[in-house]
């Protein structure tokens, strides 16, 4: 009995108990299905199914998607080349690895709840009230299509993969509180966070794409990969060619198939991406019927391209699906690291000549929003003056703040006629003299050096370059030379990497809650790190602390308080040039498929959808 006692005490001290909490008595440790970050989640361990699927929702058929854009590797986890996820995830149908939580993250967002993930990969979760650690105890069903088992090995190879310098960055940055990961047994894996890390930090361990570690032993991970790795999840790469299409084929039989997360989901047996570089051709492909889903991004399109016969016959149907999504920073984003854009009134004076109201009017006939937040259609948008829970947090960071923060509500100008627009050329080129700019015959330039105000505008979309021709003009009124460069996606990848750029346009997605993406995003700590999305280049300690703030805040009401008064500091800095959102899908698709009545919050959802039974 004694020496049965003395074992059971030995096997405690290597592995832990069995529910990893022999370290931390001191505390309560709670177990469980899922953790929100606020509150609890909405759906409990006996759920049965997400609210917006239909559970019961036929499988079978196939369909073709476009990809607007090329693909060189399968491997969507490392800084070289394009993956195909980069196009496809817009569907919710990818080749993504299955995560140990769903929720947040890439692979299968949450469409109704915010900030909140459930077990996938993992049956439940241990964790402290103090957050300092996590214990995942994974499904012992769990398998990849090989049918080898997912253990805690897969688990942490697959972090370990991930923070090396062959991942995108951007993982590392994900797991930077992650101090270390420990094997307890083949089921359970432990994240030990490092000290004064955010309550966050269980959703992004639980974003943890695990991968097969017997594979990426036998392949290079950080290469450009033709290889199809082992996936776990409800779909397979049945076939690709490398930029051209790529086949996912549903695993009628995989190991998760009567998950309460799966219910109603990837209905289709078989989903076709064929990739575009042309966006014209594509959409010609869809009106010809080769293609089943269309999701329209360019507004002139929307209101003058949907005339042709297999609408008018009701073949297709033409929708704008309302959502409340919060609007995801669409910006020209001007490198700071440009000494040309280092300038606060330089910034300021590139947005002032910017006529929006103008391109919206004549170009998007009226069709968009203009953004003047970084979290625009969301409740985390700065509105007027500070409140004085937000001069609380911004006072004491007064000295490192552009004086407007505090006394001044934010906006950008709109012209409503020529006379108008000559009054906001006037401003912009004050505040130019300020910056040390002078005319020199109709061109502007620099008063000590004699260089003149000339930048080139990088852009992977030709019909953005109507909109670029017209604040080009603007600019030249201005002395101003813009030149614009359209290259390819490949091209533009590379140079955003690189920080290769002057000013560019690009989309930073944004959720409901902000979280720390949001330091990935605009944190000094990313400024210079290749393939960063800081792409101002933004070093300011106020912002640092600010979004400091906003990743330890204990409640949703402290989190807007905190993201308000950092959208403050990022408008008056003027690192962008906000552009324009709307506040529904515009979507068109062949008229054979059916999907649930209630519709996502938070995406689109077409992951939800099925073929009636015409259309199979």
């Amino acid at each position: 009995m004694v020496n049965n006692l003395l074992l059971l005490i030995l096997l405690m001290t290597l592995v832990g108990t069995p529910w990893g909490f022999a370290d931390d008595s001191s505390q309560e440790v709670l177990t469980s299905h899922g953790f929100s970050l606020y509150g609890e989640p909405d759906y409990g361990a006996d759920f049965s199914a997400f609210k917006y699927v239909d559970a019961k929702a036929p499988k079978g058929g196939k369909i073709r998607l476009p990809a607007l854009g090329t693909y060189d590797t399968l491997n969507p986890y490392v800084l070289k080349g394009i993956s195909a996820s980069a196009y496809t995830h817009v569907y919710g149908i990818t080749e993504l690895n299955e995560p140990l939580m769903i929720g947040t993250g890439g692979y299968l967002k949450s469409g109704d709840e915010p900030q909140t993930a459930y077990c996938l990969l993992c049956k439940s979760i241990t964790y402290p009230k103090d957050h300092s650690w996590v214990i995942f105890t994974l499904d012992k069903r769990a398998r990849f299509h090989n049918g080898d088992p997912i253990t805690s090995k897969d688990v942490a190879h697959s972090y370990q993969l991930l923070i090396s310098d062959q991942a995108h960055p951007s993982y590392g940055v994900n797991f930077s509180m992650v101090d270390r990961v420990e094997i307890l047994n083949p089921q359970q894996v432990k994240f030990y966070f490092k000290p004064n890390s955010e309550r966050s930090s269980i959703l992004r361990v639980g974003e943890l794409p695990v991968m097969s570690h017997q594979f990426w032993a036998e392949h290079e991970f950080g290469g450009s990969s033709g290889i199809p790795q082992p996936l776990s999840g409800p779909y397979k790469i049945k076939q690709f060619r490398l930029g051209d299409h790529l086949v996912l084929e549903r695993v009628a039989e995989f190991w998760a198939k009567d998950h309460p997360a799966y219910q109603g989901m990837f209905n289709f047996d078989e989903v076709r991406f064929d990739f575009y570089r042309d966006r014209t051709v594509a959409f010609e492909a869809f009106k010809s019927g080769s293609l089943d889903f269309w999701i329209e991004y360019v507004s002139k399109n929307w209101l003058t391209n949907y005339d042709f016969p297999a609408l008018h016959q009701g073949k297709v149907i033409k929708e704008q699906v309302e959502h409340n999504i919060p609007a995801n920073t669409q910006a020209f984003f001007m490198n700071t690291r440009r000494s040309i854009f280092q300038d606060r009134r330089v910034r300021e004076a590139l947005a002032i000549l910017f006529d929006y109201n103008w391109v919206n009017k004549n170009i998007f006939g009226g069709a968009y929003r203009r953004e003047s937040s970084y979290y625009s259609n969301s409740l985390m948008a700065s509105e007027g003056l500070p409140s004085q829970a937000e001069l609380a947090l911004l006072k004491p960071l007064k000295d490192q703040l552009p004086e407007p923060v505090l006394t001044e509500s934010f906006s950008y100008p709109i012209y409503e006629n020529s006379r108008q627009l000559r009054q906001g050329l006037k401003r912009a080129l004050s505040l130019l003299k300020e910056a040390g700019w002078r005319f020199q015959g109709e061109q502007l330039v620099q008063g000590e050096t004699g260089a003149p105000f000339e930048f080139e505008f990088l852009v992977n979309n030709p019909s953005f370059q109507r909109v670029m021709m017209q604040y080009a003009s603007v600019l030249k009124k201005a002395g101003i030379k813009m030149n614009i460069r359209i290259v390819d996606t490949a091209q533009y990848k590379v140079r955003l990497d690189e920080n290769d750029f002057d000013m560019t346009v690009y989309v930073l997605g944004q959720p409901a809650m902000p979280g720390h993406e949001q330091k990935i995003y605009f944190h000094s700590s990313q400024a210079d790190v290749r393939g960063s999305r800081n792409l101002a280049g933004i070093k300011n300690p106020a912002i640092d602390h600010l979004l400091e703030t906003a990743l330890n805040a204990a409640s949703e009401q402290e989190l807007q308080i905190a993201v308000k008064a950092l959208d403050r500091v990022l408008l008056w800095n003027h690192y962008s040039i906000l552009n324009w959102y709307s506040g529904y899908h515009r979507i068109a698709y062949q008229n054979k498929f059916a999907r649930p009545a209630q519709r996502p919050d938070y995406i689109l959802g077409f992951h939800t959808w099925w073929l009636d039974a015409a259309g199979q």
